[in-house]
Parts: C-alpha cells; structure tokens; sequence
C-alpha cells in the first residue's frame, strides 16, 4: 500500500479559527507562524491588531543593538502587513525619540488606525508627528512622556472615545481645546501635569481621571459624568493662588454631575472643594451616587469638614463612604466651634441606604469623633464601620475605643470594627 499522508489540521482549520489564534500570540510568535505550513504563511499580516514590547526581539545589555532590532521588527512587520490596521500598541523603553515613530505613525494614519498607544523610554521626550491629527477614524489615544502640539488647521478627533496623557508636554490652552474638539469622548485621563488651569467640555464623558498639580478644574459641561478619580498635587504656588481664590470650587467641580456614582478625591482634593466664599448647599443632589473616597482630609479645618458634610449630606443613596484623615493632632485637640455640628447638620438627615463606612488614620480628636458620632446616629442601615488609628496615635487608642463604643447607633445591626496595628 502507498504512503498515506497525515491530514495537515492546522491546515485545515477554517478562516475565522485561524485569526483568533493569531490574535492571542505574541506578534513574534504570531509571525513565526509562517513556517507551520503555506496556508498559513503570511496569515499574521492581515491582523488588525498589533501589539508591540520588548519581547519582540531577543533582549541583551546592548541597549543600542535591542533598539535597532526592535526598529528594523516593527518596521518590517508593517511593510509586509496587508490591510487595514484598526490597534497599533508600543511599549518599550528601550525606544526614545525616535524618526522610526513617525514614519510608522504616517503609515497607521493612512490604513484606518482606531487605537494607538505610544509608551516609551524614560530618555528624550518623542514629539508626536503632525500627521497624527490626521487619523480622523481614532478612537482610542494613549501617549506616555510625549510632546503634543496640535496644529493650528486641527479641528479634532470626531470618532475618539478615550484618551490618557500621561506626562504629556502639551500648551495649557490646547488641553481644553483637544477635550472639546472631542465630541464623542468617554473617558479622560490627564496625569503628572504641572499649575494647570483646566476646563473641561464634554457632553458625552462618563470617566474622569485626573493627577497632577491643578491651580484649576471646572467642569463646564459633564452631565453623563459617572465616576472619577481626582488626586491633586500642593505647590507653594498653587496654595497661594487658592489662598486668593474667591470663586466656590464646589459648584465650578460638583455642579454639573447629577449622573456621577462614584467618586475618588485623593490628597488635597477636599481642600480644593473648600475653596470659595460660599460653601451652600450644591445646586444639584447626586441621587446616582453610591460609593465616596475621599483621602486625607483635615479636620482641623472646618471648610474641609463642611465640604465633606455638603457631599454626603447631598447624595441620598449612599452606600459605602471611606474616608482617611491628616489632621495635625495638636491643632485639632485644640479645636473650638464645636458647636457647628450643630449648626451645619441638616435637621432629619438620614443616610437611608449607608452600608459600610471606613475610616482610616484616625487621631481621635474632637471634630473626627463628631463626625463619626454623627454617621453612626444617622445610618439606620449601616452594617459596619471599620475605624483604623493613625500610627502615630499610641496612648490615646484606648480612650477612641471607650468613646465608640458610647455612641448612639441609628442601625441595630451596627458594628464597630477598630483595628489596631
């Protein structure tokens, strides 16, 4: 009998099987999959998708050689790619600025790119070719330690949904510009951004990051806003400005986010919403939400404590509140106006659907324990309340513990929990 030879089922396997192994290679490993038969020779250039890091090539401690190798990959993967190339990702840092980029940037701009992210070595910051804005079908935009100048004859990316930039050098007056010209724009992270006075139009986001050192943030236009996260840098020219600052940063930040259901706010965050003459009740009530972080709030510093109470006071189906504490213990032992508890407590408030409450680096001095007092008498369903002390709190742990335990508790099923390091 005649040889009979083996039925060749990668061969053999259909169309749509075959781009779905591709697409989950490593694009080194997804290109070596023309040497598996002629069927599949090739079959990698028609992906859509690709994705690039230092593992692409073979890694050695000639930091030059690796870039060249890197360059000369990339370039001829997009020289043999045929079709359409919808997600083009670069991680390395081992690649800096380099003239490489910007032919490969021109080349994606004109074969329908959707989503480019360029993150690259800590060394001589890349500036992002012109032909960039010329991507008119982006979606998708990520650039880490770039330089950005969008030209004059820019009118914006119509189809973008996200963008992040993160270390970006870019003209303050062109942030605004960029964010605006984005009308379908979902999501917007800015990061390590310095004395930036920033204004943001976008009717269609829905998640905000923010990090980096902000004289100041409005958000003129964000009513589908649902969650962010804002971590905000202190300099001593920042605190200057907010020191002459008259206008209420509460309404220019919450004013305008009826949608919003969870919201972050990291170092100084409740002391830029503290800022203004007129700390009244918010315009809106934030019936959505849900889940409040607010980190190292000070309270010493009844502004503080009365933005806080503004925010909670306005969001009537809260479910998790956490909250961190940096008060400067000797200043807030002697704390006086101990009666505004009193004064600026709305009558009747109830925290109807509060569940979980935690509060972390606790000194237990005056206006913290009349916080807490006033959580636990108001919070009909609360479940737990998690109290964690600052470090540096040795002596006074036991007499925060006696304290807790006397106050009065809205919700029968209540628990305190305090965790001792």
């Amino acid at each position: 009998m005649g040889d009979v030879s083996a039925p060749d089922f990668l061969s053999d396997l259909p169309q749509s099987i075959i781009e779905s192994i591709l697409t989950r290679l490593p694009i080194r490993d997804a290109v070596r999959t023309s040497i598996l038969s002629t069927r599949w020779r090739y079959k990698w250039a028609t992906l859509t998708q690709l994705v690039f890091d230092e593992k692409c090539v073979n890694l050695s401690n000639d930091k030059t050689l690796v870039e060249r190798n890197i360059v000369k990959f990339i370039t001829r993967v997009l020289l043999l790619h045929k079709g359409p190339i919808h997600k083009f990702h670069l991680s390395t840092s081992y690649l800096e600025s380099c003239p490489d980029i910007d032919q490969w940037i021109l080349f994606l701009s004109r074969n329908d790119i959707k989503e480019l992210i360029l993150e690259l070595g800590e060394g001589e910051w890349f500036r992002v070719p012109s032909c960039l804005f010329s991507c008119r079908k982006l979606t998708r935009l990520e650039l880490f330690r770039c330089e950005l100048d969008p030209p004059p004859s820019f009118k914006g990316f119509l189809c973008l949904k996200s963008l992040n930039l993160h270390q970006v050098l870019v003209a303050p007056d062109a942030i605004g510009s960029l964010i605006s010209s984005c009308p379908l724009l979902e999501s917007l992270a800015l990061s390590y951004f310095d004395s930036l006075v920033l204004n943001i139009h976008a009717p269609n986001l829905k998640y905000l990051c923010l990090e980096g050192e902000f004289k100041d943030i409005c958000l003129e236009n964000t009513p589908l806003l649902v969650a962010m996260s804002v971590a905000m840098y202190m300099t001593d020219d920042i605190a200057e400005h907010f020191e002459q600052s008259s206008s209420c940063n509460f309404i220019k930040f919450l004013g305008n986010v009826p949608h919003l259901e969870r919201l972050i706010g990291h170092i100084y965050f409740t002391k830029f919403l503290s800022i203004g003459n007129d700390l009244g009740s918010p315009p809106i009530t934030y019936s959505h939400l849900k889940i409040i972080e607010l980190y190292q709030v000070s309270f010493e510093d009844m502004k503080e404590i009365l933005a806080v109470l503004r925010l909670i006071t306005n969001s009537p189906n809260l479910q998790e509140l956490i909250i961190s504490g940096s008060s400067n213990t000797l200043a807030a032992i002697e704390a006086s106006d101990l009666d505004f508890w009193e004064k600026e407590c709305p009558l009747g408030c109830t925290f109807k659907h509060l569940q979980i409450v935690k509060m972390t680096d606790m000194s237990g001095v005056p206006h913290e324990m009349k916080f807490i007092k006033f959580l636990l008498g108001n919070s009909p369903v609360l479940q737990t309340m998690t109290i964690t002390p600052c470090v540096y709190v040795m002596d006074g742990k036991l007499n925060m513990l006696v304290e807790l335990v006397r106050f009065q508790r809205a919700s029968a099923q209540a628990e305190i929990i305090f965790i001792q390091d």
